[in-house]
């Protein structure tokens, strides 16, 4: 009998065998090793990391914790950290890497800065800020005696006209080579992984087109490198000499076309082979148009990466093994890499994504608790409904809209609103989530943003389509009794309760227009509210009790485990 999983590719092997182990076990001698109970020693050396909500920077703080490194990971808002796995074993510092006072303490007492910031997709004038940033950090760094700085950057041809995002992450790694700080600049090319932006952009084009007609660049040479590997070289490059400080190309096993990863990419996936046509006119702003609709990837972010592509990205040397040495097995290869990219996503075990970072443009304010605060008016539109289910059951039905389930309510208006969010630069519906089934602080839900959850009891939404305005949605599931439910949804839910109908479940939508327009746009879309607002909160009460009944049919009681505030 096959032990393959029907929900994994043909030939793909089940999670379990592929999923890594962490690797520091590949790097012996290189990392300090955990104390007997597996943590970081006290006297560990300590590590600086920045870009802790992206994609890179959220899987290489785990790796650390399991190398050995006592772990200060830097973040402007902390707090959103909150759920994140290694949360209660590293030190959380407020700190904007463009903000010097502010950079240079959260630095102090580090022996190594991990320099994960870069500003793609984020407008016309990210070079500036880029440049800005690696500057104040670098300096930042000298002063606080940090040892080394680590910084991932973008590899690139000798010699050629860079795209501006090259150029960009070119300028950044001379930056922090000249700060006065030994440093390590490794230059990787496409990262294969699950969740990276280039991975979903080859993937849904892949998956979604049988045939297309494509720009010359598919037949340009690539050597992409799988994201455990360069986690593997991120890792120990903490560990070089101090007399070291240069630039490191790192890539893979394999030298691939774009076509070749195409094509590779379906076999692997169990689909035929694509019909690739290459054509000369496709400009890269019109590429990265096309991507945008056919891959989940915005046009802000798809245009650097397909700009990128144009030019061809071969490692000129492996000097990095002298210090960073080749595991035993030898690098990941393109097949491999895929494999355990598509398990993690049919598996639902994808640990960041490249929404992790925040639409360009989108608004991060919270909302703020007093709803008169200086700024004008906030609008409210409030729903409550009673629903014969248990909180247990209604929280996982909040917990899991958007994304594959979608918003339970008139579906053509909410793909209408994501069409015509994308066509103005939003992100669009097409984000989906990361996990199907739990959330995080900092998770992108299509085109919202968790800003706040409270497992059991709170899911706020921030939304980051493009709007004349803030906006939020709440959903809240709060005891049935005729008592005001508090307004934090602090508290534990009494074992009983959590599993005993019945339930309320609150909705609120708040917008804060900005000047006349937001003022036109909430009155014209308020008439929708009821049909929209309205038929997703009866829909989501219907799911609940759907599942309820269906528990009970089964004639067991619910086994989910009563939530905390704090989710404990």
């Amino acid at each position: 009998m096959s032990d393959e999983r029907p929900d994994l590719p043909p030939g793909t092997a089940p999670e379990a065998d592929l999923a890594p182990t962490p690797v520091a076990t590949t790097l012996p001698g290189l990392v300090p090793g955990t104390g007997p109970d597996g943590r970081p020693r006290p006297d560990a050396p300590l590590v600086a990391v920045t870009g802790v909500t992206g994609y890179v920077g959220g899987r290489l703080v785990p790796e650390l914790l399991a190398a050995g490194y006592r772990v200060r990971a830097l973040a402007r808002h902390p707090e959103r950290l909150r759920g994140r796995p290694w949360y209660d074993q590293v030190e959380a510092v407020r700190a904007d890497a463009s903000d010097p006072d502010q950079i240079r303490a959260a630095l102090d007492g580090a022996d190594v800065a991990y320099y994960l910031i870069h500003s793609l997709g984020t407008g016309r004038s990210f070079e500036q800020r880029d440049r800005h940033t690696a500057l104040v950090f670098g300096q930042a760094a000298r002063e606080a005696g940090v040892g080394r700085i680590v910084y991932l950057g973008g590899l690139h041809p000798e010699g050629e006209e860079l795209s501006p995002h090259l150029a960009s992450r070119t300028e950044v790694g001379e930056i922090l080579l000249a700060s006065g700080v030994p440093t390590t600049v490794l230059r990787a090319a496409v990262i294969l992984g699950s969740g990276s932006a280039s991975f979903e952009m080859m993937r849904y084009l892949t998956e979604r087109l049988p045939a297309m007609t494509v720009p010359k660049w598919v037949s340009n040479r690539i050597q992409p490198v799988a994201i455990r590997d360069v986690l593997r070289y991120l890792v120990g490059s903490a560990a070089m000499p101090a007399d070291v400080s240069r630039a490191f190309d790192i890539g893979g096993p394999e030298v691939l076309t774009y076509r070749d990863m195409m094509q590779r990419y379906a076999r692997i996936a169990g689909l035929p082979p694509r019909v690739i046509v290459p054509v000369p006119v496709l400009s890269p702003r019109l590429s990265s148009l096309w991507v945008s609709l056919v891959t989940p990837v915005p046009g802000g972010l798809a245009r650097p990466l397909v700009e990128s592509l144009v030019h061809e990205v071969v490692c000129d040397e492996h000097d990095v093994a002298a210090y960073v040495p080749d595991p035993p097995e030898g690098l990941i290869g393109f097949d491999r890499a895929v494999r355990l990219a598509l398990a993690r996503v049919r598996g639902a075990s994808v640990a960041t994504r490249w929404s992790s970072a925040a639409a360009p443009g989108a608004p991060s304010d919270p909302l703020p608790s007093d709803p008169d605060w200086a700024g004008g008016s906030l609008y409210v539109d409030e729903r409550r409904v009673r629903v014969d289910a248990s909180p247990a059951a209604l929280w996982r039905v909040v917990e899991a809209v958007g994304g594959e389930r979608g918003w339970y309510s008139w579906s053509l208006a909410w793909r209408v609103r994501g069409l015509l969010d994308r066509v103005v630069g939003g992100p669009g519906l097409r984000r989906g989530r990361r996990d199907p089934a739990r959330l995080l602080v900092d998770d992108a839900v299509d085109f919202w943003r968790v800003e706040e959850i409270r497992p059991g009891r709170l899911l706020r939404l921030r939304a980051e389509m493009r709007l004349p305005g803030l906006a939020w949605l709440e959903l809240r599931v709060e005891p049935d009794d005729d008592a005001a439910a508090d307004d934090d949804g602090a508290g534990a839910w009494d074992p009983e309760q959590w599993r005993r109908p019945p339930v309320v479940f609150a909705q609120r939508a708040l917008f804060h227009p900005h000047g006349l327009a937001g003022q036109l746009y909430w009155w014209a879309v308020y008439p929708f509210h009821g049909v929209v607002f309205g038929g997703m909160q009866r829909n989501v009460a219907r799911a609940a009790e759907r599942a309820e009944r269906a528990r009970r049919d089964r004639g067991g009681a619910s086994s989910a485990t009563p939530v905390t505030r704090d989710g404990a």
